[in-house]
């Protein structure tokens, strides 16, 4: 009777990460930025039909960036556990920080006891209902690690030369415009990247002056006169 292989459970855990970021950077980076009414979400996305953001709930907006089957899968579960959480006791218990928990039990049980990881990194992001309240952005990490983060966020491959322009040029009470196009200037800091058209684009924005529906995509002359200044 043979001896079986012997991996440690140290190497399994390191190559799974390898593993999972690998398939992080061979997709396409997102950044999610503070502004003076809200939270945008830019990312470069040529795709007309495969979008990488999308609501979940009241003032509460999914994002993702990976392996798209992965973080849709996700996105679906989080709309319909933000729906009957809401349906069952009140919406106002419906919270980006529920959700973004829930998400990191499901991501980090499929790393650990998966045979494959999810190659996925995501973003739960909340607007608050008032200015003087802190909005909320939570990256979470394909292992299900969760990251409160402030101001700006970074997902995907590029997420440190994105996140060192963005914390050379981000600052506080950005109007909507002025985000987006730093979003999309951070988008092209990595060394190679070409000049994003509107067309490359996918642009959302969680947007308080909305009312409940924050959510608000930010689509054709719109997108272009944002881009425009």
């Amino acid at each position: 009777m043979g001896v079986p292989f012997y991996v440690s459970p140290e190497q399994v855990m390191k190559d799974r990460a390898d593993y999972a970021r690998k398939g992080i950077a061979r997709g396409r980076s997102l950044v999610a930025m503070e502004y003076e009414n809200g939270v945008a979400l830019v990312a470069e996305n040529p795709s007309r039909t495969l979008f990488k953001m999308a609501e979940v709930y009241d003032r509460i907006a999914f994002a993702g960036v990976g392996k798209y089957n992965e973080f849709e899968t996700l996105k679906i579960a989080g709309v319909r556990h933000a729906d009957i959480k809401g349906y069952s006791y009140s919406r106002d218990d419906v919270t980006a920080r529920g959700l973004a928990n829930a998400y990191a039990q499901t991501l980090g049980n499929i790393f650990t006891h998966e045979m494959k990881p999810y190659e996925v990194e995501i973003l739960v992001a909340a607007v608050s209902r008032s200015a003087d309240d802190p909005n909320e952005l939570y990256h979470i990490l394909y292992d299900g690690t969760v990251m409160d983060e402030h101001g700006f966020s970074v997902l995907g491959g590029e997420a440190e030369t994105i996140g060192e322009y963005l914390q050379a040029h981000y600052e506080e009470g950005l109007d909507e415009g002025a985000a987006i196009r730093l979003g999309v200037a951070a988008l092209q800091a990595p060394e190679g990247t070409e000049d994003l058209a509107p067309a490359d684009l996918e642009v959302a924005v969680l947007d308080r002056s909305n009312g409940r529906r924050a959510f608000r995509p930010i689509r054709g002359d719109a997108l272009t006169a944002a881009l425009s200044g």
